[in-house]
């Protein structure tokens, strides 16, 4: 068994914290650049604004109703999207500063 004192176990949880902080930053930040822009969506926007301009020309308004429903949804989509990257830096944020209070706490010998 490795015997730990009180302050080793301190730092342990410090270092984890914080690792797991800094992972929480990353993931927050690929959700932010990954899924809110993604390729499929830009395209599924692009032929559903063609498919509302094609629903115009033709006096269609059960189509230009649904495309202008699936345009929110995908505004909706993003909105989300962005959200838990927001969120996931936060609480990321969150754990780097807990990290830091629990090693300003230590008290360190003299």
């Amino acid at each position: 068994m490795i015997p730990l004192t009180l302050r080793d176990t301190q730092i342990l949880i410090a270092g984890a914290v914080f690792v797991l902080g800094f992972l929480c930053i990353l993931l927050g930040a690929f959700v932010l650049i990954s899924r809110g822009y993604s390729k499929e969506i830009q395209a599924l926007a692009a032929h559903t604004a063609r498919l509302g301009q094609k629903g115009l020309a033709e006096e269609v308004s059960g189509l230009v109703n649904s495309a202008s429903t699936l345009v929110a949804a995908l505004n909706e989509l993003v909105r989300s999207a962005n959200g838990v990257g927001l969120f996931l830096m936060t609480i990321g944020l969150m754990m780097l500063g807990a990290s830091y209070w629990i090693v300003s706490v230590i008290s360190w010998p003299a």
